[in-house]
């Protein structure tokens, strides 16, 4: 496998019940590089980003054909605990543990798996994981207070720690920025143009600006069909498919 592709997705097809959700959908998300899905509501874009960490399975009656490679393994023969430690998720509303402190809350993971961590590795991973995700100054001297004091932004920050504190090689973003004021989505955006270095993200996003802004590369759904996937200033200049076109200026959202 071609070590610039860290996900490669073949011949994905998703049903759910009986309705046809994602329709054969072929591409390759790049290593280090931000991927951002567009479409209008219902397209598929969020089954798409829970196919590849495998959260669709909690669903009932969904069915999966096709094959996703993470770093060259087929993901869906892996342990589903091993893909969610390897595929990090971040949600559209911020959703911290409201029992845990914001210390607790990012070392979750482990905690959760029953990894055992002696007290200096989790508190490098605390600082570690806080500072890539642009947080650290503000909450350092809070670290044992519940996340729950937090603004929306910063509460947000708080769940990208805690997937990146388990070092996964993709980021997936479900539309990060939707709950939060203008302020607080620009730096979620300065962040994931930081965060690409180090992590592959895949960003679903309805904000077209947005996925201009941070994108290296855009996949355009509609209808649960792959309509055109490519580098983002290509796609936004000079789209190849009529859709893609309409969709960008406007036409349906």
């Amino acid at each position: 496998m071609n070590s610039d592709i860290v996900l490669a997705i073949h011949q994905l097809n998703v049903s759910i019940q009986r309705a046809h959700i994602l329709k054969t959908i072929d591409m390759d998300v790049f290593t280090h590089r931000a991927t951002a899905i567009m479409g209008p509501s219902g397209c598929g874009k969020t089954t798409l980003i829970r196919c590849i960490n495998r959260m669709h399975e909690l669903i009932e009656g969904v069915s999966v054909e096709g094959e996703m490679l993470l770093n060259g393994h087929d993901l869906y023969k892996m342990n589903p605990i091993d893909v969610r430690r390897q595929v990090g998720m971040v949600f559209q509303r911020p959703n911290p543990f409201p029992t845990m402190s914001i210390y607790e809350n990012v070392i979750a993971g482990y905690i959760l798996n029953n990894m055992k961590l002696k007290k200096s590795e989790s508190d490098e991973i605390v600082q570690w994981a806080l500072s890539k995700a642009a947080l650290w100054d503000e909450v350092k001297d809070s670290l044992y207070r519940k996340g729950l004091f937090l603004s929306g932004g910063q509460q947000q920050r708080l769940c990208i720690a805690r997937a990146l504190a388990m070092k996964p090689s993709v980021l997936l973003l479900d539309e990060p920025t939707s709950a939060l004021d203008p302020k607080a989505t620009a730096r979620i955006e300065e962040l994931i143009l930081e965060l690409k270095k180090t992590v592959s993200i895949v960003m679903v996003t309805h904000n077209i600006a947005q996925a201009s802004r941070v994108s290296d590369y855009t996949a355009f759904l509609y209808l649960g069909e792959l309509v055109e996937y490519g580098k983002t200033e290509q796609l936004f200049t000079v789209p190849k498919d009529k859709r893609t076109e309409e969709y960008l200026s406007g036409k349906y959202g």
